[in-house]
């Protein structure tokens, strides 16, 4: 396993950490990202490890009574969860997915965009 992929799995695991450690995440959201036709997309989060980036990458439920259809024995593969400050020689494209596709987000985008008012963004405005 390279250096690179050690890097980026403790960087997900301390993000994954601090999310656990908010509790009641809703409070802490500081912006949540949708598509062109409102599907969430991905949501960032203040915690004490820093901003964290929470993306979609499949097929997902849109509320608490909307299942998704994964087929019998179908598993649907966990949310990504990233430091949205990954630090030098990182890629600076955050795969997601909403219902419309995947998508790429630019971290550095997403980070300028924290700097306005404004809880939702539109991937267009990224």
């Amino acid at each position: 396993m390279g250096t690179g992929s050690t890097r980026t799995q403790s960087r997900q695991r301390l993000a994954e950490q601090a999310m656990a450690a908010l509790g009641d995440s809703a409070a802490a959201e500081r912006l949540s990202v949708q598509c062109p036709r409102s599907h969430h997309v991905a949501a960032v989060y203040a915690t004490d490890a820093g901003p964290v980036v929470l993306t979609h990458p499949g097929p997902h439920a849109h509320g608490s009574k909307d299942f998704v259809d994964t087929g019998r024995h179908g598993s649907r593969r966990p949310d990504r969860v990233d430091l949205l400050d990954a630090g030098t020689g990182t890629d600076d494209s955050i795969p997601a997915w909403c219902d419309c596709g995947p998508v790429d987000i630019s971290r550095t985008a997403l980070q300028a965009r924290l700097e306005e008012p404004g809880r939702t963004v539109r991937l267009a405005e990224l």
